[in-house]
């Protein structure tokens, strides 16, 4: 037997075990002995019989003086009672319906008892305790230094159905006593001195069965380090590796580059200019950017982008805009074009239904054609970009490709994303990667998760932008809002309102991608089912004398197109619909942004519904209305009280979790880690540690058990 012995081959675990641990994702012994719990109980402070109080957990020792079984017919269940002595006194003790303990414990046997105190008619009694058998020494002293489930501080792990903490407490220690010591400690001997962490074998024990709290504390903090280490590790690698490769280097057209900012009809912010010579002087190298351009919605980062694009046209190569959504590639393809016109820049959109070069519809193989031929510089579309073809005429290839940029880039994996970095294309060299997103980062996520980008972040919004006034409607003000609403559409505003998030009612244990993905189908029935409600809700009932529309995911692509031009053109008052217009939808006469249900929204999401509104001159408004007076949450006091995204991002981590900045299912990072992402002054500390080992040996060639866990890390961990 060793660590990778399957659970199949353990003698304790049979059958129905194993489904159950299976749930847990548990397949091997190695799996069971980093099960590691979750909180603990502590029992290692033993009372005397005579200090106990009513009410209390308590664990209490003693020898069995009498134990019996008997029937109550009246409740119809056996009760187990015994009586156990110490120095001090004595106690009954009670079990409920476990007849089978009276063949375990015999009177004369020696137990270690933890449980409630209970008292009926004045007498107290120890009721339905946890038990374990001691023995005593020579000198007729208690043996209690092997207790596993009482008298020390006791492991609560995370459990499924019919799988306790006790029965894992059974499984888990003899399989610590056996290989803690045959398992290598993968972190470097210096790292751990240095920065006083305990060695594996002794973190290893002491987070399963600590001696005190203290060092309970310190086991979890070791493997906090060394998940994140691994991830570091991992993703500052992936960004050496990216350095290593070859791209064009571009050269800076500062007089076409001064020509398009002089005919812009606004002046760019400090952080617009600061992030455009960020990536610029990157496109200079002939390494590979890799950077990831962050700033709130409405702070201008299309124009960066169009300033990167225009540079690298003109000096004779090709770029290409991915985007999430149809809505969102169409909008930018509109954009662009009114941007770059006067700039001679050929522009082509490619989305599943739709092909178009500059202004006119062409079909797809005329196309892929044109691209091929360098006869479009600037390419927009959704995943249609990345979609392989088995017919070589279908396939997209660049003849000069040296720009990719990816809008809202956490949308898109890692194979996504490479796919389109490796795109077939006439040069030798790979493209620079340029990824945009409004959802700010936390700091300590731009350390860990995304630290193979560089990162340029737009900090200021565009002068004279006014702050959206944000309240929280509660139900007994919802005509009051209502009015208001109606005011303003009377005044030519117009209106955006979310529907509530429905969440999945998914168990993620243990189902397969497919299975997740039809249960994610089943929720968007679901959210198109709300948004029809309210639909029906505000036309017939709320607002019968306004336009209403709608908009949602099952909609096809031409409806969805239709909807939106309907409401650019005003014949739309409000616009019921899904969180679909969370990203890029850009209606500068939209006002009113109206969420239902906003408890139900995590704050990012919530700053970015906000930011589709406020982005004319008129005055704008966000109204989270929410389901009853007592969900008003710390994340909708937080959104009033901040407007910068960065600082919501904070809190946000702080109030939920990273699991909502980067996916719990789609991370696969641990929960140690995962829970270590607030925690800045780790994070810190750990990237140091990761860049002191890489600077020493970039190969890792000193270290081989850390490549074979980065290796089994990477297995697990689909970093976005």
């Amino acid at each position: 037997m060793n660590i990778s012995t399957p659970i199949e081959e353990l003698s304790k675990i049979g059958p129905q075990y194993q489904k159950r641990l299976k749930k847990l994702g548990i397949q091997t012994v190695q799996d069971i002995i980093f099960h590691f719990p979750h909180r603990y109980e502590d029992f290692s402070n033993v009372k005397n019989i005579s200090q106990v109080k009513n009410g209390e957990s308590s664990c209490l020792q003693g020898k069995i003086l009498k134990i019996e079984n008997s029937r109550t017919w009246k409740r119809r269940m056996t009760l187990t009672e015994a009586i156990v002595q110490d120095k001090t006194g004595e106690i009954k003790v009670i079990w409920f319906n476990q007849p089978y303990i009276t063949n375990i414990l015999k009177p004369g046997d020696f137990v270690s008892l933890t449980g409630k105190i209970a008292s009926k008619e004045g007498r107290q009694y120890l009721s339905s305790p946890a038990y374990e058998k001691i023995s005593l020494t020579d000198n007729q002293q208690l043996t209690t230094n092997s207790l596993t489930h009482t008298g020390r501080i006791v492991p609560i792990y995370p459990e499924t159905e019919k799988l306790s903490s006790k029965w894992l407490r059974a499984i888990i220690k003899p399989l610590l006593i056996k290989f803690k010591n045959k398992i290598s400690d993968p972190l470097p001997e210096k790292i751990i001195k240095k920065d006083g962490l305990l060695n594996f074998q002794q973190a290893i024990w002491q987070i399963h069965f600590p001696n005190s709290l203290v060092l309970a504390e310190k086991a979890k903090q070791r493997f906090q380090f060394e998940e994140l280490f691994l991830i570091m590790l991992l993703v500052l690698k992936r960004k050496q590796k990216i350095a290593e490769q070859k791209a064009q280097n571009i050269p800076i057209n500062l007089e076409i580059i001064q020509s398009f900012i002089k005919q812009l009809p606004y002046i760019l912010t400090d952080s617009q200019k600061k992030c455009t010579w960020q990536i610029l002087k990157d496109l200079e190298k002939p390494r590979p950017m890799n950077r990831l351009l962050n700033g709130d919605v409405g702070s201008g980062k299309t124009v960066v982008a169009v300033i990167s694009i225009l540079n690298v046209v003109k000096a004779g190569y090709q770029a290409v805009l991915m985007a999430p959504t149809e809505i969102l590639a169409k909008q930018h393809f509109k954009t662009m074009q009114e941007m770059l016109k006067g700039f001679s820049v050929k522009i082509g959109l490619l989305t599943g239904k739709e092909s178009k070069f500059q202004n006119r519809r062409i079909i797809r193989k005329k196309l892929i054609e044109k691209i091929k031929n360098q006869e479009i510089d600037l390419l927009i579309g959704t995943h249609a970009l990345i979609q392989s073809s088995k017919k070589p005429d279908k396939e997209i290839k660049f003849k000069n490709l040296a720009l990719v940029i990816l809008d809202e880039q956490h949308r898109f994996g890692v194979e996504q994303r490479a796919s389109l970095l490796t795109r077939k294309t006439d040069v030798k060299t790979i493209p620079h990667l340029l990824s945009m997103t409004a959802t700010p980062i936390p700091r300590t996520l731009s350390l860990t998760i995304y630290s193979d980008l560089d990162l340029s972040l737009i900090t200021e919004m565009p002068k004279n932008r006014k702050k959206i006034i944000t309240k929280i409607i509660s139900p007994q003000n919802r005509q009051q809002a209502y009015n208001f609403i109606r005011e303003q559409v009377k005044e030519g505003r117009q209106v955006f309102v979310i529907c509530p998030r429905i969440e999945p009612q998914i168990n993620t244990d243990n189902i397969s991608v497919n299975q997740y993905t039809n249960q994610r189908k089943s929720a968007l029935l679901w959210e198109t089912k709300a948004v029809k409600e309210e639909y029906v809700k505000l036309s017939k009932e709320i607002f019968p004398d306004l336009k209403i529309g709608m908009l949602h995911g099952k909609m096809s692509a031409q409806e969805k197109e239709e909807i939106m031009k309907k409401m650019k053109n005003k014949k739309i008052d409000v616009l019921v619909s899904t969180s679909v217009i969370e990203v890029g939808i850009d209606i500068p006469n939209a006002t009113i942004m109206m969420i239902e249900g906003a408890e139900r929204f995590g704050l990012a999401q919530l700053h970015q519904f906000r930011g589709r509104v406020g982005r004319a001159e008129h005055q704008s408004y966000c109204l989270l209305f929410t389901s009853s007076s007592a969900v008003i949450t710390q994340r909708l006091r937080a959104l009033i009280s901040c407007e910068n995204g960065f600082e919501l991002a904070e809190k946000d981590l702080q109030i939920r979790g990273p699991g909502d900045f980067i996916g719990n299912r789609q991370s696969g990072i641990p929960d140690l880690a995962m829970n270590s992402l607030k925690d800045i002054s780790l994070v810190e500390k750990t990237r140091e540690a990761v860049k002191e080992i890489l600077t020493e040996d970039p190969e890792l060639k000193k270290y081989p058990l850390l490549q074979k866990r980065i290796q089994e890390f990477q297995k697990r961990a689909h970093l976005e």
